[in-house]
């Protein structure tokens, strides 16, 4: 199936394929009003995405609201690419033996000090584009 701009549209289960195939995302919420595009470093877990921030990421005033996630991989002259959107709940995991899993992820820490939170966004809406072949 194409869009209106001749776009294959993803399903989710590729959509899916995609997002365990990158290591950096885009995550997209509003801090006081504003909107804030934050590049993160990620890791897929089931259908969340998961994310590894220090104790002081700005990205943590995000916790118990919907935002949006996005990754891509478009040639420069636009002969070949694909990009993935998200939406979703992001929350905090504050559950001991869920944080414990979650730490044995392939997940690299950012910070220093070793004071690292964990989101996780439900990915609820997951859309996909292609540029075709």
């Amino acid at each position: 199936m194409y869009d209106s701009a001749g776009l294959q549209v993803l399903s989710r289960e590729e959509c899916l394929e995609l997002l365990g195939t990158a290591a950096v995302g885009r995550l997209v919420y509003t801090d006081r009003a504003l909107p804030v595009v934050h590049p993160v470093v990620f890791v897929l877990d089931g259908e969340c995405v998961v994310l590894r921030v220090p104790e002081s990421s700005a990205t943590l005033v995000a916790r118990d609201t919907i935002v949006a996630f996005q990754i891509d991989d478009v040639a420069p002259d636009l002969s070949r690419g694909w990009s993935v959107m998200a939406v979703g709940h992001v929350s905090e995991v504050v559950d001991e033996p869920r944080l414990a899993r979650l730490r044995e992820l392939p997940l690299a820490s950012r910070g220093y000090g070793g004071h690292d939170r964990y989101l996780v966004v439900d990915l609820e809406l997951l859309t996909g584009r292609r540029i075709p072949r």
